[in-house]
């Protein structure tokens, strides 16, 4: 009888080994890879090159012969996506950052959460100013089980758990040129023929020339109506109430005071798109950094 048990006991052992060796179960480095070759085959991407980490990237340009260092400073463009196609942030209006580039995992949306694999690919993979890539970063190497945001999975703006992310990057290495080629596609976009480009970097238009005869000068007081627009149709700021608002020239922001010295007066309507060195800048704060703006703006009086 004792045989007999241990006889089917140790069959039932051999049988729960051999189902063991039948069942996949995978690791989540595993995990990530079958997640991201189901991606790219499902959606027909092509020429992507896997790294030793598990990243899958392609270089679209490899940018100057400049090595990105963890120290310097770098302006940065750039989309994301999760492969299950629940969070999509395509906006390379408010997608910028601006910092170290050792200090990437800390700050790309969402703020102050980590997805270190990003960093990594920008030093380790693309490594050079001015490149662009397309970068697959497994889950374990973005925001891992957790996820990023808050709320539930369905909640808009939440990255789920266990997603790998879908980048696009564009590292800028000449911010000025960059500038002036979103505003050109900004112009050519919305039919705008009327822009001229004043020597010192902004576009300009006179919707209307004005008849005032008092010229703008550093020492001029103007009340105005006006509003700042970024070029993705957001609202930056504005007033346009019955009266105006009164600002002296060097409040104002540098594009703004050389144009309204140039070419305003009392009655002026004029358009500008500044690029992000006469607006801006880096500053980050409710417009993001490396921002080019669209200023429309009329002017009331002139006090000299």
């Amino acid at each position: 009888m004792k045989q007999t048990t241990f006889t089917l006991l140790l069959f039932a052992v051999i049988a729960m080994v051999s189902c063991r060796k039948n069942q996949y179960d995978p690791t989540i480095k595993q995990y990530d890879d079958d997640q991201i070759k189901t991606y790219i085959s499902a959606n027909g991407i092509t020429g992507m090159v896997r790294d030793t980490s598990g990243m899958y990237y392609k270089i679209i340009s490899p940018g100057t012969d400049t090595v990105i260092k963890y120290s310097d400073n770098l302006s940065m463009v750039f989309t994301v996506k999760s492969i299950d196609g629940q969070y999509i942030s395509a906006d390379t209006i408010a997608n910028h950052y601006d910092g170290f580039a050792g200090r990437i995992a800390g700050n790309i949306f969402p703020i102050g959460l980590s997805a270190p694999g990003l960093q990594m690919a920008i030093h380790n993979i693309l490594n050079h100013h001015g490149g662009m890539m397309r970068l697959i970063v497994p889950s374990h190497l973005a925001y891992g089980v957790s996820g990023a945001g808050s709320g539930s999975i369905s909640t808009a703006g939440r990255i789920a758990g266990n997603q790998c992310l879908d980048y696009y990057v564009h590292i800028i290495s000449n911010q000025d040129a960059y500038d002036q080629l979103v505003i050109k596609n900004y112009i050519a976009a919305n039919g705008l023929t009327q822009m001229k480009q004043d020597p010192s970097g902004f576009w300009y238009s006179i919707d209307a020339p004005g008849t005032g005869t008092v010229p703008i000068d550093d020492n001029s007081t103007i009340t105005v109506t006006y509003t700042t627009t970024l070029f993705n149709g957001t609202v930056a700021s504005e007033y346009n109430q019955v009266g105006g608002r009164a600002f002296e020239i060097p409040d104002l922001i540098k594009g703004a005071q050389t144009g309204l010295k140039k070419y305003a007066r009392a009655g002026s309507l004029l358009t500008f798109l500044i690029p992000s060195s006469l607006a801006y800048g880096k500053l980050g704060t409710s417009i993001p950094p490396n921002t080019c703006i669209k200023y429309g703006v009329q002017v009331i009086s002139v006090s000299p």
